[in-house]
C-alpha cells in the first residue's frame, strides 16, 4: 500500500477533487445503497486475488460486457451493492465463488465493525461536495480520533490530488510525519481505522467518477521517501500493515499503481529486495523513480495552494506511470 495515508488534505474548497453535482448524487447514492461495516475473521476462506496489472483507466462498459456473467452473480450476495463495487471485485478474483466469498466478507465489514466508519465517510464526502466544490475540513473533522491524529497529519505531509482524467493521488512523505509523538497519542486500532476511512472517502470518489465519466477510475499511491533518515515507529508500521492488508479485501481493484519515489541512492541497488516484501498483487504496479518536482518541495502543501506545482506534479506522475 503506502508509507503513510490520510484524509483528502488539499486546501479546503480547493479545486481538487471537484465533483459535479451528478457525482455528488452518485456518492450519496452509492452509500445509501451499500449496507456498511465488520470484516469476517473466518479463516475457512481462503480466496486469492489475481496479481494482474490494474484496470484503472479503462471504459466500464466494455468491462461490464467481458465479466457480464459474475457482475451479475454478485448481486446474489447483495442486491443493494452498486454494479461499479461488483464489477471491482469480478476484476479483482480469479472466479466467481471467489468473488462471491469476498464480496460477502466485504458486507459483512460494511454491517458490522467498520459501520461507524463508512458512515462517517459518507457524510462527509456529501458535506465536503455540498457548496459545489470540495471543503476537505469536513473530511478532516469527521475521521475517527481526529482531534489527536490532525495534529500530526496534514497537507504539509499527505494530500490526495485529482488527475485530468479523474484518478486520484495519494502523496505521502513519510519523514514529514513524526509518527512517534503520534503513536503516543493513539492506539494502532485506532490509528488502523483512521486509515480506513480515508480509503473509504476515497472508494466513494473513485466510484462516483466512475459512474459518471464511464471510465473506471483509481487511486494512485506516490510514496515520497525524500528525507528518511530512520526507520518508522514500529507502532504506526503495524496500522499502516494492519490497514493495507484490509485495503486489498474491501476495496480490490481500486488501487494503481504504487510508486516508490526518491529513493535514496544507497537503497537503489536493493530494489530486487524491497519488491518481494509488498504482496503480489501489489508488485506488478510497483514503480521506483525520482519524482524532481516532488522532490525540490520542503513540504507538500504547495501541491494545493500553488496551481503550477500541482500541474507540474500532475504531469510527472503521467509520466511515471506510462
Amino acid at each position: 500500500m503506502g508509507i503513510g495515508n490520510g484524509p483528502i488534505t488539499h486546501q479546503a474548497r480547493g479545486p481538487q477533487p471537484n465533483l459535479s453535482c451528478e457525482e455528488r448524487q452518485t456518492v450519496v447514492s452509492n452509500q445509501q445503497k451499500m449496507t456498511v461495516s465488520q470484516l469476517s475473521q473466518n479463516k475457512r476462506h481462503s480466496v486469492k486475488m489475481w496479481a494482474t496489472k490494474s484496470s484503472g483507466g479503462a471504459q466500464v462498459q466494455s468491462l461490464l460486457l467481458a465479466n457480464r456473467a459474475k457482475v451479475d452473480a454478485l448481486a446474489s450476495i447483495s442486491p443493494d451493492v452498486s454494479e461499479i463495487t461488483r464489477l471491482r471485485f469480478a476484476l479483482a478474483f480469479p472466479n466467481g465463488n471467489e468473488a462471491k466469498v469476498a464480496l460477502r466478507d466485504t458486507v459483512a465489514y460494511r454491517n458490522g465493525d467498520g459501520r461507524s466508519i463508512v458512515e462517517a465517510a459518507a457524510e462527509a464526502v456529501k458535506q465536503a461536495t455540498a457548496g459545489g466544490g470540495w471543503d476537505n475540513d469536513f473530511v478532516r473533522d469527521a475521521a475517527p480520533h481526529a482531534a489527536a491524529i490532525n495534529q500530526f497529519i496534514t497537507p504539509k505531509n499527505i494530500i490526495s490530488l485529482s488527475t485530468s482524467e479523474g484518478d486520484l493521488v495519494y502523496v505521502i512523505r513519510a519523514s514529514a510525519i513524526n509518527d512517534k509523538q503520534l503513536m503516543n497519542k493513539v492506539s494502532v486500532p485506532q490509528m488502523v481505522e483512521f486509515f480506513l476511512y480515508v480509503k473509504e472517502i476515497h472508494n466513494l470518489v473513485a466510484n462516483a467518477r466512475s459512474e459518471k465519466s464511464g471510465r473506471l477510475c483509481e487511486v494512485i499511491f506516490a510514496n515520497d521517501i525524500t528525507g528518511v533518515r530512520a526507520i518508522p515507529d514500529r507502532r504506526f508500521s503495524k496500522a499502516l500493515t494492519a490497514s493495507s492488508e484490509q485495503y486489498e479485501k474491501l476495496y480490490p481493484s481500486l488501487a494503481g499503481p504504487t510508486m516508490i519515489l526518491n529513493l535514496p541512492f544507497v537503497l537503489q541497488a536493493f530494489i530486487g529486495l524491497i519488491k518481494p516484501l509488498f504482496p503480489k498483487t501489489v508488485q506488478d504496479r510497483l514503480v521506483f523513480k525520482p519524482a524532481p518536482v516532488l522532490a525540490e518541495l520542503k513540504e507538500l502543501s504547495p501541491l494545493a495552494t500553488n496551481n503550477n506545482t500541482r500541474k507540474s506534479f500532475l504531469a510527472e506522475v503521467k509520466r511515471l506511470v506510462r
